[in-house]
């Protein structure tokens, strides 16, 4: 089933929040302290937090609708909004979830075809990523796609650092 792919807007930011601290949760939620995890959250997932970066002209937030309900969410960046300068002129998916009961019917993979297409009809050069090192099935998705390990960096969760792998698919 194919979802619909809205662009979030400022008055969409409660439900951002909403659907950003369950989606987190339920990925990571079983694999972290919960201390670490509710620290997380208050820090990344905050009102202002995402008013801030929705705010960011080089990034971009959208939902993905299933039946009329928001199944998930995707975060762009390009330009100066990249969490790591690996192309000027790259694409980074920053965030891409799916809530667990939209899990398996293809969104994930609609989501990030939509960036592919953002990426070709911008010219960008390259799309790339950041996915925790323990994601397994996140690593099989993203190779599937033709993204392939460039680095590594940091990922502070609470307490706990963590390695994210840099995947990176060349576009050009």
């Amino acid at each position: 089933m194919k979802g619909k792919i809205i662009v979030c807007t400022f008055e969409d930011l409660s439900e951002l929040k909403r659907i950003s601290i369950e989606t987190f949760s339920d990925t990571f939620a079983s694999e972290n302290e919960p201390a670490d995890l509710q620290q997380y959250l208050s820090e990344a997932y905050g009102y202002d937090k995402l008013k801030k970066e929705m705010a960011i002209s080089d990034t971009r937030f959208y939902f993905i609708y299933l039946a009329d309900e928001v199944s998930g969410y995707l975060k762009l960046n390009t330009g100066d909004a990249q969490t790591e300068m690996l192309d000027k002129d790259g694409l980074e998916v920053e965030r891409i979830y799916i809530r667990d009961e939209f899990k398996r019917q293809g969104l994930g993979k609609q989501l990030l075809n939509y960036a592919f297409d953002l990426a070709y009809k911008e010219k960008r050069t390259s799309i790339w990523l950041g996915v925790w090192e323990e994601n397994k099935n996140a690593l099989h998705f993203y190779q599937e796609f033709g993204f392939k390990k460039v680095g590594t960096h940091d990922f502070v969760l609470g307490a706990d650092r963590q390695t994210d792998l840099i995947m990176m698919k060349e576009l050009l």
